[in-house]
């Protein structure tokens, strides 16, 4: 189309040239327009071109103007639906009554001392980034965090904190929590949950997902809090069990959700698993997680009481 176009030109451009009686020499039978017409541009004779009719400059404007209309009509890439909605229920219940005191009182004294025990530690940038409010396809997004998603460290918890303080410039290998729990109960914040840690690729909570980037598939990045409970030492493995979480980290689990819940106001049924959120059936963490053991915590700081 803009070929056609530039023949076009080049055709009332040979007749106004023709009509004032210049010569013009043709350098190459291949170049329409060259340096040659550029160096014509500069003289006089551009000025008596103009007096009958557009200059070489207007008819260049008008064929660039075509090219971006050319270009703003071919069709973008297609945003893709939503996945089936797979329906979660949640296996924490409604309590009011019925939780332990001793239970109630040492999670009471260590809530109110939960600022101090947490330790920050400052993940590559290349390993998060921030929530967006607007896809590739200019449609509206809700960044608000409003699901938790848990997971486990399979190694050690100093192994992934190390791999979330190497940079990885390929998408492919951006990954980061924003807190793990470790097996002494030890808090460590990774990302401020306001920003957009990577940690579920291809993903969705009740059919919501986000995309951020045409070129990867849609997860719950952008919406979600990501936490991860460090594997026992018998977990490095690909079994479907190991021997399960500690205390400690089952009472740090319940101090940082009761944090996120009171601060973000999603509600205890929002605590989901990878393995639920995760679309590509790959993922399985965190393995032999005992609900019980938070369900009892949540309703002794009395987060499962509407």
């Amino acid at each position: 189309m803009v070929f056609n176009r530039l023949t076009q030109i080049w055709k009332r451009l040979k007749s106004q040239v023709s009509h004032r009686g210049a010569t013009v020499i043709l350098c190459s039978g291949t170049v329409v327009l060259g340096m040659g017409a550029l160096a014509w541009l500069s003289n006089d004779q551009s000025g008596a071109l103009k007096a009958s009719g557009p200059s070489l400059l207007d008819l260049l404007d008008e064929v660039g103007s075509e090219a971006k209309r050319e270009r703003k009509n071919v069709e973008p890439t297609k945003q893709p639906l939503p996945p089936r909605a797979i329906s979660w229920s949640s296996p924490l219940s409604k309590q009011c009554s019925g939780f332990d005191s001793k239970l109630k009182n040492r999670l009471e004294a260590q809530q109110r001392t939960l600022k101090d025990r947490r330790v920050s530690v400052a993940t590559d940038p290349t390993n998060y980034g921030e929530r967006f409010r607007i896809n590739p396809w200019g449609a509206a997004l809700n960044p608000d965090p409003r699901v938790v998603v848990l997971h486990e460290t399979v190694y050690s918890l100093q192994s992934a904190v190390n791999t979330f303080l190497t940079p990885h410039p390929r998408d492919a290998d951006q990954v980061s929590y924003h807190t793990v729990i470790g097996l002494n109960g030890k808090i460590v914040d990774l990302v401020d949950p306001h920003n957009r840690a990577y940690g579920a690729g291809y993903s969705a909570f009740l059919g919501e997902w986000a995309v951020t980037n045409p070129k990867i598939r849609g997860s719950v990045n952008n919406f979600a809090l990501h936490l991860s409970l460090e594997t026992p030492g018998d977990g490095a493995n690909s079994r479907s069990i190991h021997s399960g979480y500690s205390s400690a980290q089952y009472d740090s689990l319940a101090l940082v959700l009761t944090d996120w819940i009171n601060r973000f106001g999603f509600t205890p049924a929002a605590i989901t698993t990878h393995r639920h959120v995760d679309l590509g059936g790959e993922r399985a963490d965190p393995r032999s997680f005992d609900w019980d053991e938070l369900q009892t915590r949540l309703a002794a700081l009395k987060i499962l009481c509407p």
